[in-house]
């Protein structure tokens, strides 16, 4: 009875086992895809940038406007990757958490940028076995002491926005 007992016990703890391994590297999977995501885009390379979203995903820039399709993203990215270097975002800290059933994951990173601080948000799902960027929001960070002057500096611009997006 023991033996069954004890058997029992180790054939539940093997698939608990078998996710946090599976976690461990999905986890990897996704930080590797991100760094090589913000890779590509600072070498220039169109593709492998592209290739790491799926063809359903978004793209939120910093600018209110910038609310894009893949397709849309490519459009606007083109020019910019024809130069040979598009923009160059090193991660300085990030976040991955999961869905229960391991199929989706979200992220948030803090990127050193040439706007220095941003943050990156994300959203990924596994198609078939691979990780894609399903959503990925860029925002600028703005110091709480410093935000009254931001304010000063975008109400001009963005008074306008407000009024036609509340139409």
């Amino acid at each position: 009875m023991k033996k069954i007992i004890l058997l029992f016990a180790v054939f539940a703890l093997l698939p608990l086992n078998g996710a946090g391994q599976t976690k461990s590297s999905d986890k990897q999977a996704i930080n590797t895809l991100l760094d090589n995501w913000h890779k590509a885009a600072a070498e220039g390379n169109f593709i492998n940038y592209f290739n790491a979203m799926s063809d359903e995903s978004i793209f939120i820039g910093t600018d209110a406007t910038e609310n894009w399709s893949k397709k849309q993203f490519q459009d606007f990215a083109k020019p910019y990757f024809d130069k040979g270097k598009a923009w160059d975002f090193k991660p300085l800290q990030r976040n991955i958490f999961f869905s229960k059933d391991g199929k989706t994951a979200w992220f948030n990173e803090l990127l050193d940028t040439w706007m220095k601080i941003c943050q990156g948000s994300g959203v990924l799902a596994k198609e078939n076995g691979v990780w894609k960027i399903k959503h990925y929001v860029l925002s600028v960070t703005v110091p709480n002491d410093t935000i009254n002057e931001v304010v000063k500096i975008k109400a001009p611009i963005e008074d306008s926005l407000i009024q036609k997006l509340k139409k």
